[in-house]
């Protein structure tokens, strides 16, 4: 097993007018699984490919463990790579396939046997290993392509969206059994998606990205419960956090005709001249009050368990609706409202966000 280092590490493309991974500085432990996660073009593949040697790193280090393996080709390196396509040897069997990598390594075809039938049954693929990836579902293909990678017994695996060419039921199922796979066999793995749920449910830490920059790198919740800027604060949960951008007035935050009280001593952390300050609450921190911010609800969905309203600020000015802020609020599913009209919603001061519009940062 191995640590993995990112110092500094950066890459540009040829003709880039800015960095696609830009001074990655990130340590992953030894037996961790480490997600990274961000929108298209956020720079997490490349950061992954720079790991795996496929992309060239322009400048700063890579290490897995104590070796600097910047510049090293891929064979080299020591590790295992899960793509999103599966990329399958289509007129081989599953045990070719899998066996595939040792036999190239000259391992003796006994031992190599072995292995590739330790890792079957890991999967559960015993009674598919005479067969080809065209006579497999989605699914047992990409434990095809998870088996080559374990039989290899590489320091660090490496996972570029390996889910999603699944559907969802399937999707939701397979994540788990990564999890468990990977918990069970102690390897450094750096696991690459778009879907913050699949990073949420899976890492051990997750790591934010955008526009070729790390955010923040924390624990599932910690990411949750305490996001340090607007953009992570956004991105992570589903639904989304919900951010209303409102005057800074004496004892708080206005939002529409409703002042949200925020302390003294959080207001004072506001950048110099600053006038609006940008709250965040999640909809399971939303309750229905008698005074609260004014929402005009457009659609009320009841899933049994909770019901969910949709709708937008009402009370602001005709300057502020051409935002259109959305609201998302999770309520009890026992206090249901009409399908459309006014609410009033509030939230715990300790659940209530202060971020700085000048700075993005979290400031309460």
């Amino acid at each position: 097993m191995a640590t993995v280092t990112y110092q500094d590490a950066t890459r540009i493309y040829p003709g880039g007018d800015h960095p696609a991974v830009d001074r990655l500085n990130l340590e992953i432990g030894d037996g961790e699984f480490m997600v990274l996660v961000g929108p298209s073009g956020c720079g997490k593949s490349t950061s992954l490919r720079m790991l795996a040697g496929l992309e060239e790193v322009n400048e700063g280090r890579i290490f897995i463990g104590e070796r600097d393996v910047t510049d090293l080709p891929p064979k080299d390196r020591d590790i295992a790579m899960v793509f999103q396509n599966y990329a399958l040897y289509p007129h081989m069997t599953v045990a070719d396939n899998m066996g595939f990598a040792l036999k190239m390594q000259n391992v003796p075809k006994a031992e190599r046997q072995q292995r590739v039938l330790e890792a079957a049954k890991l999967l559960g693929l015993e009674d598919f290993l005479n067969r080809k990836p065209k006579a497999l579902s989605g699914g047992q293909r990409q434990r095809v392509a998870m088996g080559r990678a374990i039989v290899r017994q590489p320091h660090v695996f490496l996972m570029d969206e390996p889910l999603s060419n699944l559907d969802a039921k399937l999707r939701v199922s397979t994540r788990t059994q990564i999890a468990a796979l990977q918990a069970r066999l102690g390897v450094t793995t750096v696991y690459v998606t778009h879907d913050q749920v699949e990073a949420m449910t899976m890492g051990h830490r997750v790591a934010v990205m955008n526009a070729g920059i790390l955010m923040q790198v924390d624990t599932p919740l910690a990411l949750y419960d305490t996001p340090k800027n607007l953009f992570v604060a956004g991105f992570i949960g589903s639904p989304a956090m919900n951010l209303m951008s409102g005057k800074l007035v004496e004892g708080g935050v206005q939002i529409g005709d409703y002042t949200v009280p925020v302390s003294r001593e959080i207001l004072g952390k506001a950048a110099k001249g600053e006038e609006t300050l940008t709250l965040g609450i999640r909809p399971e921190n939303f309750h229905i009050a008698d005074e609260g911010i004014g929402v005009d609800v457009s659609v009320v969905e009841e899933l049994g368990s909770d019901t969910y309203l949709y709708g937008t600020l009402s009370g602001l000015s005709a300057d502020e609706q051409i935002t259109g802020q959305q609201i998302v609020a999770r309520i009890s599913a026992r206090h249901t409202t009409n399908r459309a009209g006014n609410v009033r919603l509030n939230a715990d001061p300790s659940s209530i966000h202060v971020f700085s519009n000048t700075t993005q940062e979290r400031i309460s």
